[in-house]
């Protein structure tokens, strides 16, 4: 039989031509593509073509599947009819790959509601793609993957020493029994021995009030947490509760100045605000905490008359906003307010606000995090502090932990510790 050689040109004008008159000549001729590479496959598996007598025959064929193969692509939905031999099995080839392909669909789903993607609004995107027939359900089923992601995260065990731990709260709409209300997901984050920030903890709350606050700082203590030397948060009386009832007298408590600022702020009319808030970043700037409670107290003397309000605010939370200043200097501006944990938070709003309102609880902890886990391996790969700085703070107890324990007990109580002084009795120097 002699060759015909065709140009290419020719091949495609007849493809084209071929298809030309369906609504989408490319996905056409994607599909007479999948059934030319299937039956090329059978042809090998069984070693003959259609209707063909040869002596190299392996099997026969069986016609097609009773039941087609729905293969979703960037095509779109294809339904296959995939041919069938008289004995034994067969898979096209770019299907098996094509399992690959399903894991990534998967994968595009999940991180689409990572990023604030609703499932309802994710269907309306697979369509879009071309991908039929997928409801909110199945969706919610692809995402219930990161589950096992989330939870062992959030349990794992916290190793080493964390000398500064912020903590906050940010509020999620959440739907319960056919009502939207407010649920708080109150956020922990730390600087472990290293340098290295980390995601401490997260739980969602119906409410954040002192017994929420305990239940979270008791499961943080629970996985492992230790060292910790300051805690930074606004002034919510549950957290400053907390902290006094779960962790020991030695470790302070910092009230986040920025906070601190507008709430004293909100009590100056607007012609002052400009000048009481330059009066009051004057505060956070002096070289040790005895000048910054001496330059507190001569704001107060200033503007108590003016502004007698605003200023039994600040005199009230001139004890509360200075223990940053025990610290090293270079940890002074990150540790005396909790900004690294708001711009957290705002990036947390930032997805969860495609969202609105939540369907459950554990919709938003699946959400959130898993934007906390991404974040977090972020962070482990950034130096935040310096490592012999952070280590320094450990040196008064290292030596106390390798005095043996008949020492320990023949000197207690001769020699006065500062890590065991309460917040409220701190020193400024």
């Amino acid at each position: 039989m002699a060759k015909v050689n065709v140009s290419k040109e020719d091949l495609f004008g007849k493809l084209l031509g071929s298809f030309k008159g369906t609504s989408d000549p490319f996905r056409a001729m994607f599909e007479w593509l999948t059934e030319e590479m299937m039956d090329a496959e059978m042809v090998e598996k069984i070693g003959a073509g259609k209707y063909e007598r040869s002596s190299n025959r392996k099997g026969h064929r069986a016609g097609k599947r009773s039941k087609p193969r729905r293969w979703d692509t960037r095509m779109g939905s294809l339904s296959l009819s995939i041919p069938k031999p008289r004995s034994g099995g067969y898979v096209p080839s770019f299907l098996s790959r094509g399992k690959r392909s399903e894991q990534a669909l998967c994968g595009v789903i999940m991180e689409a509601f990572v990023q604030g993607v609703s499932t309802r609004k994710m269907e309306k995107v697979m369509q879009a793609f071309g991908i039929k027939d997928i409801s909110a359900g199945q969706v919610s089923n692809f995402c219930a993957g990161l589950d096992e992601k989330v939870k062992i995260f959030l349990n794992r065990r916290l190793v080493g020493r964390y000398p500064y731990v912020w903590v906050d709260a940010l509020y999620e709409k959440v739907r319960e029994d056919s009502t939207v209300s407010n649920h708080a997901a109150v956020v922990a984050i730390g600087v472990n021995e290293l340098g290295h920030r980390e995601i401490l903890g997260l739980m969602i709350m119906p409410t954040e009030d002192g017994e929420s606050w305990k239940l979270f700082m008791r499961s943080l203590l629970e996985r492992g947490l230790k060292g910790v030397k300051l805690i930074i948060s606004d002034k919510h009386l549950g957290i400053r509760e907390a902290v006094r009832q779960i962790f020991n007298n030695g470790i302070l408590w910092q009230r986040c100045k920025v906070h601190t600022m507008r709430n004293i702020l909100c009590r100056v009319n607007h012609s002052g605000k400009k000048e009481v808030a330059n009066a009051l970043k004057a505060i956070f700037v002096q070289a040790s905490g005895k000048k910054a409670k001496e330059e507190a107290h001569r704001v107060i003397a200033e503007y108590k008359h003016r502004f007698p309000e605003a200023m039994r605010t600040l005199e009230d939370a001139v004890d509360e906003m200075l223990p940053f200043y025990s610290f090293p200097q270079e940890h002074w501006k990150k540790i005396s307010s909790t900004n690294p944990l708001e711009r957290l938070n705002r990036e947390a709003r930032r997805r969860t606000r495609v969202v609105g309102v939540f369907p459950s609880t554990n919709s938003c902890l699946r959400l959130l995090g898993m934007v906390l886990l991404e974040q977090h391996d972020e962070w482990l790969a950034q130096t935040y502090m310096d490592t012999e700085k952070l280590k320094a703070l450990y040196e008064a107890d290292d030596r106390i932990e390798s005095v043996p324990p008949e020492e320990q007990r023949s000197t207690a109580g001769t020699e006065f510790s500062p890590t065991l002084m309460p917040a409220r009795e701190l020193v400024l120097v």
